[in-house]
């Protein structure tokens, strides 16, 4: 039987994983070279499309906010993460589980609304080329990037903010990371206007992903098959394809994360989807997006071209 008594203590032990004592520092140097990839290549793509005055267009400053929102989810998640690990005191203040919930469910949120509007640049890049210009300016991107990360800002701020008001009567983190699910698991207080935020938040979230997706490729898809133009139709597969293989992983380990929180006999396959939620999209999109754009692949071979010939030369 759980007890109500309130929990005063500003410290929470998180569960983690239950690694066996041979797996720890494999794991450990796996997480560590992930994560330094990924700050790698995108920093790399970061710097190179802030420098090259050539690669300051629409498609590629949608792309930074990507990268940015790789880089601050996956710093939320995988230092702290690689730390508890190596450590067998797995111990975090309830503000901070507070602050890396806040975060890790911007993250999430951000990465479908940046998604939509890198498939509707390129609808109209492909669809509407010479209105490309007028329709996709500079101040449309700010003004798309900004409402994009405020409305993230705006959902996961009532999202957490439901859950902070709650007392707590446990202090037992069941994960290997702080969220919002297990964040208000703490509490013995009444939690249902919790899910039914969290379900409005959920079914918001990924309705307007999946349609805005969904109908974008079909339109590009129609216009591609009335006009049966074989530069576009190579186009429009170069372009989209990269951009819905990674879109699906994204949207299928977000799924199920969410619907593995309500089967607690799965706890490691949980966690596992969640952790291949952060680092398989931010390893991928500099990558892809990065080989399959001619622009910014050949700035990128321009530059590995400067520093492998002085080499040969000296």
């Amino acid at each position: 039987m759980e007890s109500n008594t309130t929990v005063s203590g500003d410290i929470l032990e998180i569960q983690g994983f239950d690694v066996s004592p041979e797996f720890v520092y494999p794991l450990f140097f796996l997480l560590l070279f992930v994560y330094f990839s990924l700050l790698f290549s995108n920093i790399g793509v970061l710097v190179l499309i802030v420098t090259e005055k050539s690669l300051h267009q629409p498609m590629y400053m949608l792309f930074c906010n990507l990268s940015v929102n790789d880089l601050i989810g996956n710093t939320v998640l995988l230092p702290q993460l690689m730390a508890h690990i190596i450590s067998t005191e797995r111990f975090i203040t309830y503000n901070q589980c507070a602050i890396q919930a806040f975060c890790s469910h911007t993250f999430g949120s951000a990465s479908h609304i940046i998604l939509i509007i890198m498939a509707v640049d390129r609808y109209v890049a492909i669809c509407h080329p010479l209105r490309y210009s007028s329709i996709m300016t500079t101040k449309t991107v700010i003004g798309l990037s900004v409402s994009a990360w405020g409305m993230s800002f705006l959902l996961v701020s009532i999202l957490i903010g439901l859950t902070v008001r709650l007392s707590r009567c446990r202090s037992l983190i069941q994960n290997a990371y702080c969220d919002n699910a297990s964040l208000f698991k703490l509490s013995c207080d009444d939690v249902s206007i919790n899910n039914i935020y969290g379900l409005f938040f959920t079914v918001l979230l990924f309705s307007c992903s999946i349609g805005g997706i969904a109908v974008t490729y079909f339109r590009i898809a129609l216009i591609c098959w009335i006009r049966k133009n074989k530069e576009l139709n190579n186009k429009a597969l170069q372009t989209c394809a990269s951009h819905l293989v990674l879109y699906l992983i994204m949207l299928w380990s977000g799924f199920l994360t969410i619907i593995l929180h309500r089967f607690p006999d799965y706890p490691d396959l949980r966690k596992i989807a969640y952790i291949l939620f952060h680092v398989v999209p931010a390893n991928l999109n500099p990558v892809i997006y990065g080989m399959q754009t001619r622009s910014l692949r050949d700035k990128i071979m321009q530059i590995l071209q400067r520093k492998v010939i002085p080499l040969r030369h000296a």
